[in-house]
Order: C-alpha cells, then structure tokens, then sequence
C-alpha cells in the first residue's frame, strides 16, 4: 500500500488513472470547482450542456469503450436532471461511476442551498451501490470501489456523493486492486444443453444485448452454424448481437406476447442467449410459456434468471458460456440449416419520404462501417427491416425506453471510435430531450451525421393509441420546430428534405461532413403496426 499522503483530489486522479481513465463527463458547478480547479492535461474534460446530456455521453462512450465512464454533476439538482439517463444506463448494465458534489460537511445540519439530504439514497434504484463517505480520507477508497462494483457482471453505474470541502483534505492513495470478473459455467448444465440442441429438430436461439456488450459476436455466430438454429434477435434489444445479413437470422421478436409466440411457433427448444425471458411492452397470452416448449437460457444476471417465466438458467458470462458449448456441441450434420427471413420490398420513392424509403437511401449512402445509434422508435419495424446491422459495435440504442439517451450517445460513442462515422438516427420527438448535446458534438467537431425522422409528433403515441382505442389524445403532435435552425444555433450545419428527390445528395453532403451535420428529413407520417414482425413472410 501506498502511504503516501496526498490531498483526496490528488488521490482520486491517481484513482482514475489506475482504472484508464481518459475522460471525465461532466457540467461544473460550484460544489465542484475544488475537485476541477487546474484540471490535468492528460485527462479530457468533456463538457455537456445538461446533465442528461452528460450521462447519455458517457453511457455510449462505455458501451463503445467496454471500460468504466467517470462523470462529475453538480449538486443534488443536477444529480435529478440527469437521472432519466442514468435510470437508462442502469437498464444499459453501462459501467459508470457517478459523482455529483455535496455542500460542505460544516454546512449540512444547517440544510444549506444546493445540498441533498441523504445523498447515498438518492439515485437508488437505480445504481449498483452509492454512497456519501462518512469521512473525507475515505472519498478514493469510495471511487476505488464504485469502479470495481461498476464492473462486476451484470455492470452497471454507481454513484459517490462528495462534500465540497474533502477535496483539499489528506488523503492516503488506497491499494490498487483488480476482480476478475469474468465466471464460467456449470459444465454439467452445459452438457445438458448441447444435448437437447442436438436432439431438437428445429431450435430456435433469441439473441440479446448480452452478447455484442460482451464481444462475443463472432462465438455466437459459431454456435449457431453449428447448431443450424434459426437466430432471432431478442424483443427490445439495445444492441445488434447477430450479422442480420446472415442466412440463419430470422428476424426481430415483438415485445407482444401473441407476436413472440406466434414467431417462435415452430421451435422444439428456444435458447435465449443474454436477453430475459421475455421482454414485453404490451400484455396478452404468451402459449410457448405454456405449452411446455423447452425454454434454456444464458445470461450473467441473477436478477433476469429468478425473474424468468419459464425455463432453466444457466449463469455464466457469454463468451465463457458460448466457447463452453461450441465445445460441447456435435456437428448436427443430418439438420439443414433454416432459411433465413427474406428481403422486404423498398417502397417507391414519394412525397412525402416514406421512411422505409428514407431508410434504405440511408443504409446504401453510409459507410459500410459507420455506427447507427438509434432513437426512433415509431420507426423502428422498418429500421430493423431496412438498416440491417452486421452485428459487433455497430448499433446501440437505449433499454429503457427512456428518451434522450441517443443524441448524447452518439457523442460518446464518437469520442471512442474516432475512425468511424457515427450515425444519430432519432425521431423529432426524440430529439428534443437532449438536443443540446450537439454543441458538445459542434466544439469537437465529430464526424456525426444527425438524422431527423420527423413526422412531427409522438409517433409510437399515434400507434399506441390506436393500438389501445384511445380517441385523440393531447399532446401527440409536434407542429412547428425547425431543427435546421437549432442546429445552427449550437454551431452545427444542417439541411432539411422535404422531396424526395434532394435526399441523396443532402444525404451525402452530411455523411461525408468533417464535423457534425444534421439532416432533417420530413416524413410520411403513417406509422406502422410496431408490434408486427420485422420479418415479412
């Protein structure tokens, strides 16, 4: 142990160093400025215009990363605006150490402005463990352990609240300590597995976010192929864990009971891999939980396998768990390989732009490694039949069906792929609650395109309300914003289409933009059924 003493901020930078930190996400306020004062050259401060900005950065920047993300707030104020995002990053499993200043100890009895009673409490639910030190010499100890509980499977953010006057005080550096966090399977359930997908005639594996946040892409395709099982991706599932190209991919499962049911008719096994069993948004009757169709799954939260409606669980995390049963998995030479779903037809191009149009021009124009960070999710049916994804790091959206989560996101995860085009694809309803966080994109000048759907309203809203018999609710539509010119007015460039005819070239003109640019595309406003299958037969 290191008994050097030094000032807790002089130890908590060495912490952050210790955990690869090279980023920190944060809006600055007064209860902070002891921590940021002379602030180090070999750490970035990237600064977000609101604190919902600021988490949604560092979620897509941990998620494209695969480290922890560190991010400052100010106060219990700040620490409330950004907890949408952080309820997201929470449904993300994002690995995140959260801190937000608290007023100085010799001020607390007194309820000073700007302090949060019981801070530790705050955020809960919704992080993995938070805490207020009880004593200023244990503020690195505290961030020490946020960032090893933040990196245990199943990840996810944890949050330290730091009075303001600890920062000057002494502190000793604490021990610098790692947890292997990966665990392996119970072999024996392995080999219980590979024996009912060798003797199924026709399984089906659900393929969820588990897998690509995890890097083992490539270890589930293997699987497969040598299973010959049809791949679904899992219902709501926040990242593309299977090439949706390849011919073993069905399609996409709905969040409705009937729907998924209907999908998986003709399984004899379902294997979920790294998703729940399952994720609904709508109610009705599920028959495959109980029709006694065998249901395995394998994920590495506890918390999914009690929750479970049906089936056995094994616990593992996915790549220990995926290179387990390949092993353990015969060759299944005598079971043809399924087909896989068949291409849609492209609509027409029209005014105004039918968004499957819109989105096909989108997948053919981009680069064929850019990023999709999506937020549209009255379009997603179409987004899932017309921007196939070809699996590892190249799509996230958000779990929670929060919204906000995307623009900020893209920053993130911009930041982390320096390389590559990142692709803000966000519905204008969407778009509104952190649009702000273009400026950050703007001062940087990261290769993001922004793309508008806009149908100028609450989309999902105008379907869900048909879909629940709900007449003319208020507050659906979204008359009258011009996102060209809030773009311009955070220092981004930005063009609207409104025929058909100019979407290719303003297309282009973005895709190939040095910095930022948005694209606003206006759209035909009929929504589709968005518990249909995103597999047409």
């Amino acid at each position: 142990m290191n008994s050097k003493v030094l000032t807790v901020r002089e130890a908590t930078l060495a912490v952050l160093r210790s955990f690869g930190v090279d980023r920190v996400f944060g809006n600055p306020g007064s209860t902070e400025l002891a921590f940021l004062g002379d602030w180090p050259d070999d750490i970035d401060y990237v600064l977000g215009l609101q604190e919902g900005c600021v988490v949604g950065m560092a979620d897509g920047y941990a998620q494209a990363t695969g480290r922890p993300a560190f991010v400052n707030l100010h106060s219990a104020a700040g620490l409330g605006h950004a907890l949408g995002n952080l309820f997201t990053a929470f449904r993300n499993k994002t690995p995140m150490v959260v801190t937000a200043g608290q007023q100085a100890r010799s001020l607390l009895r007194m309820r000073p402005y700007l302090f949060a009673e019981d801070a530790g409490q705050f955020p809960k639910p919704y992080v993995k463990w938070s805490a207020e030190p009880a004593r200023a010499e244990d503020v690195p100890a505290a961030i020490a352990q946020a960032f090893l509980t933040a990196m245990q499977h199943p990840r996810g953010p944890t949050f330290v609240s730091v009075p303001s006057d600890d920062w000057a005080r002494p502190a000793s550096l604490p021990p610098l300590r790692r947890i292997a966090t990966e665990f392996a399977p119970d072999m024996a359930a392995i080999g219980r597995l590979g024996a009912a997908i060798a003797a199924a005639k026709s399984p089906a594996f659900v393929v969820g976010t588990e897998v690509d946040r995890n890097g083992a892409v490539d270890a589930m395709v293997a699987v497969a192929e040598r299973a010959k099982a049809a791949v679904w991706a899992s219902p709501m599932s926040s990242r593309s864990s299977f090439p949706e190209l390849h011919p073993q991919f069905s399609g996409f499962l709905t969040a409705s009971p009937g729907g998924l049911a209907h999908a998986l008719r003709g399984a004899d096994l379902i294997v979920v891999f790294g998703a729940p069993v399952f994720t609904f948004h709508v109610e009705g009757q599920c028959a495959l939980l109980e029709d006694g169709t065998p249901i395995w799954q394998v994920t590495d939260d506890p918390t999914e396998a009690a929750s479970a409606a049906a089936g056995d669980t094994i616990i593992s995390t996915l790549p220990k768990a995926l290179y387990a049963l390949l092993s353990a998995l015969p060759h299944t030479s005598g079971r043809e390989a399924p087909a896989g779903r068949p291409h849609p037809i492209i609509p027409a191009a029209a005014n105004p732009v039918p968004a499957a149009y819109a989105l096909s021009r989108l997948a053919t124009l981009m680069p064929g490694d850019a990023i999709v960070v999506e937020e549209a999710p009255s379009h997603r049916p179409a987004i899932q039949n017309f921007l196939p994804r070809p699996g590892a790091d190249s799509f996230y959206t958000m779990a929670s069906g929060g919204l906000g989560y995307s623009v900020p996101a893209a920053i993130g995860v911009a930041l982390a792929r320096p390389g590559r085009r990142t692709v803000c694809l966000v519905g204008d309803g969407s778009a509104m609650y952190c649009v702000q966080a273009i400026w950050t994109a703007a001062q940087r000048k990261l290769p993001i395109t922004f793309v508008i759907m806009n149908n100028s309203g609450y989309g999902a809203m105008r379907a869900f309300s048909r879909l629940m018999q709900a007449q003319r609710p208020p507050g659906i539509d979204l008359p009258g914003i011009d996102f060209v010119a809030l773009a311009k007015g955070l220092g981004c460039r930005g063009k609207r289409v409104t025929e058909v005819t100019d979407l290719d070239g303003i297309l282009n003109e973005a895709l190939a933009s040095e910095g930022p640019a948005l694209v606003d595309v206006t759209v035909d406003p009929t929504i589709s059924d968005l518990f249909a299958s995103a597999a047409p037969h």
